[in-house]
């Protein structure tokens, strides 16, 4: 009994292999960008209650209404595409506080399934 000719042969291999294992780094690259992106927009909102609630306890002529309050926790947020009606701010026995809710969408929608709620608050008192 005699064995085919093909079945010692190795050209190719490295392009199977190649072909097989590029689609799978690429997507493992992909889904370390997008977890980036999560955890800067996560800081980001982070950054903008933190900013906002002191602004509002300290800086009253900046920072004396509902709408400007909102505007400058957006304004302090590293992502400028997080709307400013993302924030909510009241009066709490804590001080100041601003809350934010932002629904994060990954690059291409449907990626990994679904969207995540971020949310972060802060308070400050003077």
């Amino acid at each position: 009994m005699t064995f085919p000719k093909f079945i010692p042969d190795r050209s190719g291999v490295a392009a199977i292999e190649f072909a097989l294992l590029t689609p799978l780094f690429i997507g493992l690259i992909f889904v370390i960008i997008e977890a980036g992106f999560l955890i800067f927009t996560q800081v980001g909102l982070e950054h903008g209650v933190e900013s906002a609630a002191r602004c509002a306890a300290v800086n009253t002529s900046a920072c004396g209404d509902l709408a400007s309050i909102q505007t400058y926790a957006a304004s302090q947020t590293y992502v400028k595409s997080i709307p400013a009606s993302a924030f909510s701010y009241i009066q709490d026995t804590c001080g100041k506080e601003v809350k934010a809710n932002y629904t994060f969408t990954f690059f291409p929608s449907g990626y990994l399934g679904t969207s995540i709620p971020l949310s972060a608050q802060a308070c400050f008192s003077n």
